[in-house]
């Protein structure tokens, strides 16, 4: 059970990604909206909900001449809320971590 564990929280790794489930917990999303939201190319969006959705994690469908996106696994906003608390907990710990930490911004 580690191996798919890990498999899913690299899937949830990237900045973007998460972004896009966090975004995508509030209800459907399109693509564009999407592209809006996070400042980024359609390109790049269209790539890592490609990747979000290899992973069983995002479905789409279509609407008129776009796609609307949902989290499948709605536990996945517990997921994201637990990781909140434990970030509150760590404080500045897992950010200033050598191997995974990072001094850059985040995506909003």
């Amino acid at each position: 059970m580690l191996v798919p564990a890990a498999a899913l929280f690299r899937s949830l790794g990237d900045p973007a990604r998460l972004a896009i489930v966090r975004h995508s917990a509030e209800g459907e999303a399109r693509v564009v909206d999407l592209v809006e939201q996070l400042g980024l190319a359609q390109s790049t969006v269209s790539g890592h909900l490609a990747c979000l959705r290899d992973c069983g994690l995002v479905d789409s469908r279509p609407v008129g001449r776009a796609s609307v996106f949902t989290l499948t696994q709605p536990s996945l906003t517990a997921l994201l809320a637990a990781a909140e608390q434990i970030l509150e907990a760590t404080g500045e710990a897992v950010a200033l971590c050598p191997a995974y930490g990072t001094a850059t911004g985040e995506l909003a």
